[in-house]
């Protein structure tokens, strides 16, 4: 991933929007499997790639433990390659991520009136639509190169190109009136504001639109052991989870659920206090 960039013009503030039923977002991008993700993300694959065979090739021109040290850094990258490949596969193909059966532990009252937030890469609405179709509901887009700065939300948002009727937005400013909404979903979205400013001010945006009782809805993987022996250096793009508890806390809301899904992923309800 790409470093932050410095801050550019930022778009005008939007108006609060009217919601429309989620149906008419059945047409959106089918969520990422494997495939997706090695093409958002070639250069850290063609990377572990170059390392195994430049390993190979260094051992067979290297004298004894000079060898020894190429070789075992060529299977090092070749376990990470196919243990992190796998693990993408199990988790985002083969396990209940995408088919939302989760959801009702952690929203039993489903989705209601609600915005899914989106930093490059829609992957919620779609199977939000097809679970919930008598929710209402929109897209929040605030895909900026100067906030996601990261190149595999560039390259994604190459491939999958928001939905036309995703409203322009920033983290200071979602499109909904205060108190209008009964979730507001960040999906694989917030980790993708790499400044902490950014990310509290989504974090009070939401507080912001919620009704009290309302729930954000965050998923993310996380910083964590688990994630570290899958991908490696790859998993510092991650955040911590003490992170997310602190960016809910500073804007008033309470840890109400959290499930953990595929072993690699977790889901967090926070929930906005009732008067």
């Amino acid at each position: 991933m790409t470093a932050p960039t410095a801050a550019g013009p930022r778009p005008p503030a939007v108006r609060p929007a009217v919601l429309r039923p989620a149906t008419a977002r059945l047409d959106g991008p089918r969520p990422s499997g494997v495939r997706e993700v090695v093409r958002y993300n070639w250069p850290m694959y063609a990377a572990g790639a170059f390392t195994v065979a430049a390993g190979l090739a260094l051992a067979r021109r290297l004298p004894g433990p000079a060898a020894a040290l190429a070789r075992t850094a060529a299977a090092t990258a070749a376990g990470y390659l196919a243990v992190s490949t796998l693990a993408t596969w199990c988790v985002y193909d083969r396990s209940a991520l995408h088919r939302y059966d989760w959801l009702p532990a952690l929203l039993p009252d489903g989705p209601g009136d609600h915005l899914v937030v989106s930093t490059g890469l829609d992957e919620a609405s779609r199977p939000l639509a097809t679970r919930h179709p008598e929710a209402r509901g929109r897209v929040a887009d605030l895909y900026d190169p100067a906030l996601t700065a990261g190149g595999s939300v560039r390259r994604a948002r190459r491939h999958a190109p928001p939905a036309p009727d995703g409203i322009p937005a920033r983290p200071d400013a979602l499109p909904a009136a205060t108190g209008a909404l009964d979730t507001v979903f960040a999906v694989f979205a917030a980790h993708e504001l790499r400044r902490p400013a950014d990310r509290t001010a989504l974090f009070t945006e939401a507080a912001r639109t919620l009704r009290p009782g309302g729930t954000l809805l965050l998923v993310e993987h996380l910083r964590d052991a688990a994630n570290t022996a899958v991908y490696g250096l790859g998993a510092w793009h991650f955040l911590p989870r003490d992170t997310w508890l602190r960016h809910a806390a500073e804007a008033g809301l309470h840890p109400a659920a959290e499930r953990r899904i595929a072993g690699l992923v977790t889901a967090f309800a926070f929930r906005k206090p009732a008067p």
